[in-house]
């Protein structure tokens, strides 16, 4: 075992190595870049990290359309984010473009519309704020902060007159 800046660096010969990215997609969806990550840090060569990818991906441990779609899924249903926030996410693990937009597509449009309408009451409920406008802009500031789009927000806050 090597000591690198107070972190252990574990060394695994190939064939453990493999074993043990097994263990970990099976455990969790993930992505490419996250076991390349994965398999520098337990000091495998560029070029067997690379074999270890593609056989990961022959055994369908590894799929990446699939890790999209949970990733979607996941960040939509359960920690409400928006369109942009799950984009900026993928794109941070490398995923291609068009396939997030495919997963991106995959949410329904009046689902997301209602999760922006569902936050907005709930954070509407807690503004304190007196004036309007400063109202409107902390609950505009807030959903774009979970990464929905501003004219989608706008369209909620009008139609639900809580703007």
């Amino acid at each position: 075992m090597v000591e690198e800046t107070g972190k252990k660096q574990i060394k695994l010969d190939k064939k453990s190595a493999l074993a043990k990215a097994e263990h970990y997609c099976a455990y969790q969806e993930r992505a490419q870049q996250e076991i390349r990550d994965k398999l520098y840090e337990w000091g495998l060569w560029s070029a067997d990290v690379e074999e270890l990818i593609s056989e990961l991906i022959q055994t369908n441990f590894l799929n990446e359309e699939r890790f999209t779609l949970a990733y979607v899924s996941g960040k939509f249903n359960i920690k409400h984010w928006g369109k942009i926030k799950i984009k900026q996410g993928l794109k941070l693990k490398r995923i291609p473009d068009k396939m997030i937009q495919r997963a991106l597509n995959s949410i329904d449009h009046d689902e997301y519309l209602k999760t922006i309408q569902s936050l907005a009451e709930k954070k509407a409920a807690l503004i304190k704020e007196k004036d309007a406008f400063k109202r409107q802009y902390k609950l505009v500031s807030y959903l774009m902060g979970k990464g929905f789009e501003r004219d989608l927000i706008i369209l909620v806050l009008k139609t639900s007159d809580l703007a």
